[in-house]
């Protein structure tokens, strides 16, 4: 007796294929496809954050404002990279979600800041070393912590930043090739050991230009990377706590 075969699967007819694991292509088309994706978000931002400082006066090169928006582009690309190696490194879908969320909402809000600085007609890098804004007094006169003009104040010396000194929370070379060569749930480990600090050094940079800033564009990005953001952080502080 012959047995009847499916022509398309090459298997018994009745019978369920086989499933088969994703082929390396298959892997890469999927980056490819995202990356497609981070693109046309950063682009959209971009064209958003042009528009939505036509009715405000313009930053001076020197202000908060711009200070901000140049380094919290650079943070937040950074932030984009994390999560985008962690997503080829792992198969768990919470961390996977979380990381393109992360990816995309980071790469969305700087090309909002990018927008900014074309439409106040701005360099992107800037005349002065990255902080540079950090050091500038807050508008109530305070150094933006607490502290008055001559420094006073119990927490004057730990909130100072050194103009071009690395951003709060920004990860190192030697901190980026770790998560590179983990695999599994130790680069999960160390993504969301790396992400919670990146996460802080964006509140802190956020809650710095709140207290320097008087444009609206600025003031409503900033707030909400400080909601979001500290949210993020409870969410990943028991996520490695699972993992640990």
């Amino acid at each position: 007796m012959t047995s009847t075969t499916d022509e398309r699967t090459g298997g018994r007819l009745g019978e369920r294929p086989a499933e088969r694991a994703p082929s390396r292509g298959g892997r890469i088309a999927v980056l490819v496809v995202a990356g497609i994706a981070l693109v046309v978000v950063a682009i959209a931002a971009f064209s958003f954050g042009r528009l939505s400082t036509l009715a405000e006066p313009t930053p001076a090169d020197r202000s908060a404002e711009a200070g901000f928006a140049r380094d919290m582009q650079v943070h937040h690309l950074q932030g984009v990279e994390l999560a985008m190696i962690v997503r080829d490194l792992t198969d768990d879908p919470d961390v996977r979600r979380l990381a393109y969320d992360i990816a995309t909402t980071q790469s969305q809000q700087a090309g909002q800041m990018y927008g900014w600085l074309e439409e106040w007609d701005l360099s992107q890098a800037g005349s002065e070393p990255s902080m540079t804004w950090m050091t500038l007094p807050a508008l109530d006169g305070t150094d933006g912590h607490g502290a008055d003009h001559d420094g006073e104040g119990a927490d004057a010396a730990a909130s100072a930043h050194e103009p071009g000194a690395p951003m709060p929370g920004l990860a190192t070379p030697e901190q980026i090739a770790e998560l590179q060569a983990a695999t599994g749930v130790e680069a999960e480990r160390v993504f969301l050991e790396l992400m919670i600090a990146h996460h802080r050094g964006a509140v802190e940079m956020a809650d710095a230009v709140l207290a320097r800033a008087e444009t609206g564009v600025v003031l409503r990005l900033a707030q909400s990377i400080v909601d979001s953001q500290a949210a993020e952080i409870d969410l990943m502080e028991g996520m490695l706590a699972e993992r640990s």
